[in-house]
């Protein structure tokens, strides 16, 4: 980790708290009286091969009594009303300010996959987790509109699974291994700032996507 890293995560994750507290509450109220309970969605990750923790988020889907990998057009029909309107904002997100004083994420950094992913491609994700996880980055930003249109497509869950293996993975985690190999702080705000606006162009080097 970038020397002073988790300091100004750290720092940065209490100052926002300031402003974000209130509008967690808020959130929670809403979700509370629309949906009902419970209002946070509560999903194992990994920060490395090794090591779970708990990834808070609100929940935005019908909650259903199995539910496994990740969320692709089989899926869709149990996002909530009000969830569709936290993830188009990317509220749906806020509660992992808790994960980040925790020490399990970092403001950038790969997103924490799911064990399954971990346990299926163990020699990549031993690379890609020696980062500390984030709530955004380089993959995040490049590759995920890509990851919905393609997982949008699917209407099954076995399709889903396949198609994020497959294709989502391989190309995420070369991203994550780009901004590995060039991170500094200057490219961590570039990248935060980026998320903000939904803007990003760090070069043609950084920005490249993989070849199908």
């Amino acid at each position: 980790m970038i020397p002073g890293k988790r300091l100004f995560d750290i720092l940065l994750a209490i100052c926002l708290s300031v402003p974000v507290v209130p509008i967690i509450a808020l959130v929670a109220l809403v979700i509370l009286l629309t949906d009902g309970r419970p209002v946070f969605f509560v999903s194992e990750r990994m920060r490395t091969p090794r090591h779970p923790f708990m990834l808070l988020k609100f929940r935005t889907m019908h909650v259903v009594e199995r539910d496994a990998g990740v969320s692709g057009g089989d899926k869709a029909h149990r996002i909530t009303p009000v969830g569709h309107i936290l993830r188009r904002l990317r509220v749906d997100e806020l509660p992992q300010l808790w994960n980040v004083l925790c020490g399990d994420l970092s403001f950038v950094g790969p997103r924490p996959p799911l064990r399954r992913y971990v346990e299926m491609c163990p020699e990549l994700y031993s690379e890609v987790l020696k980062q500390r996880p984030g709530i955004t980055g380089l993959a995040t930003l490049v590759y995920h509109r890509t990851e919905e249109k393609l997982l949008a497509a699917c209407r099954t869950a076995e399709e889903t699974e396949n198609v994020y293996v497959r294709r989502c993975v391989p190309r995420k985690a070369e991203l994550d291994l780009i901004y590995a190999r060039r991170r500094t702080m200057c490219l961590d705000l570039r990248l935060m700032a980026a998320t903000l606006f939904r803007r990003f162009s760090p070069g043609r080097a950084a920005c490249r996507q993989p070849s199908p």
